[in-house]
């Protein structure tokens, strides 16, 4: 199936998403930090569905004043899926962009029909950041250590998000370090100062309400989100299938391409 482009106005802001028509339910496809709907591209050409470049993101608006929090997010899918007259989804999502999946579940349950949740963003107490977001968050060293990602500083932080580091390609790489501009850095930024642990936490709080089948896919090897968490949300969320990818790092289906099988037949079954 081929993937068509499209920009839209989301209150004044432009949007940038990726639509592929199919007759599957529709679906919806969430990016995390720092990339963007160019990871969703394999699986649009296999299932269809819709996946937006968040704001802060991509090729979407980056402007200073957005609201680069969790709940902002949650707010960006609403309006986006409104704009499309899409009433309900099956949603598929990643890091914060999972994170803001379960926000809009727990908001308006019945507009989503499942979940697919790949190393979501943790919800759940007693998590801690990791040392690179402990640093984001503090104003002055976030600047500083952004002003010093450079591309080789940026491709030794994502390919420690990989068990296999050699599975980051140079186009893949090329294509982030591309978006990853001012606008997008101060979106990181300010979306790790948002989001406290006990926020974090805060906006979890409705987890074991949610009743829709769900998976939970979680690579092993990820430095930043560790593996265990995957069990703890599929304590929280009744009946979920969870699936630990022991051989794969924070994208796991990117990195074990057969794992997006494992969410193709998901998605499939719904």
């Amino acid at each position: 199936m081929q993937v068509a482009e499209h920009t839209i106005q989301l209150a004044g802001a432009p949007v940038f998403y990726r639509r592929t028509e199919a007759e599957l339910a529709p679906l919806l496809y969430v990016h995390g930090c720092p990339t963007s709907s160019d990871d969703w591209i394999p699986l649009l050409e296999r299932t269809g569905g819709v996946a937006p470049d968040l704001v802060g993101f991509g090729r979407s608006a980056k402007a200073a004043n957005l609201d680069y929090t969790l709940a902002g997010l949650a707010n960006f899918i609403e309006l986006f899926l409104d704009e499309l007259e899409i009433p309900a989804v099956t949603v598929v999502a990643h890091d914060w962009g999972a994170g803001a999946g379960l926000l809009l579940a727990q908001r308006q349950p019945q507009r989503v029909q499942a979940l697919v949740l790949i190393n979501a963003l943790p919800l759940l107490g007693g998590y801690r950041w990791h040392r690179l977001a402990r640093a984001w968050r503090v104003p002055l060293l976030g600047e500083l250590a952004m002003g010093a990602t450079t591309r080789i500083v940026l491709r030794r932080i994502l390919r420690r998000g990989y068990a296999d580091p050699n599975a980051l390609s140079r186009a893949r790489l090329k294509a982030i370090w591309d978006q990853f501009d001012q606008g997008t850095q101060r979106a990181v930024l300010r979306l790790h100062r948002s989001a406290p642990e006990d926020r974090l936490a805060e906006a979890g709080a409705g987890l074991d309400r949610l009743s829709v089948p769900t998976m939970v896919m979680w690579g092993e090897h990820d430095p930043w989100f560790p593996a265990p968490l995957a069990d703890r949300y599929g304590e929280r969320l009744a009946g979920a299938r969870v699936i630990r990818v022991p051989d794969a790092g924070h994208w796991p289906w990117l990195e074990r391409p057969e794992m997006s099988e494992q969410i193709v037949d998901f998605v499939s079954e719904r």
